[in-house]
């Protein structure tokens, strides 16, 4: 069972990986969003796994449930909650993030960060 919680691991630090590098590197806004939803995803893999517990049972005490075992059986819940929390803030920022990606379509005519950027120093020389 070790295996699984390390593919784990590696599987959100790649995903981690990926995105910083779309975010960083590539030219295009949808595609650095992307980027940002898998480190978002990746981050939400990590704390998944930190709250993985090999052969646990569910954090909810039923009747006739000894505590003790329980305790010690029992998958660390606060993760769990911790990500639903993190995908709910993750869609709102998501939908803000496309938001301002059309009105910067709109005005610019392109996705392209360097055109942007180039089109942004123009007025700036302008204004001087």
């Amino acid at each position: 069972m070790a295996y699984v919680h390390i593919t784990i691991l590696f599987t959100a630090a790649l995903l981690i990986i990926i995105g910083l590098y779309s975010a960083i590197f590539i030219d295009n806004i949808i595609k650095k969003i992307i980027g940002i939803s898998f480190i978002e995803e990746g981050v939400n893999l990590f704390i998944v796994a930190l709250g993985y517990a090999p052969d646990g049972v569910v954090p909810i005490i039923m009747p006739g449930m000894d505590p003790a075992w329980f305790a010690a059986n029992a998958a660390y819940p606060l993760p769990f909650g911790l990500v639903l929390t993190s995908i709910v803030i993750g869609a709102s920022t998501l939908a803000v993030m496309l938001a301002l990606v059309m009105v910067l379509y709109r005005r610019y005519g392109t996705l392209s960060t360097k055109v942007m950027l180039a089109d942004t120093s123009k007025q700036e020389e302008y204004n001087e």
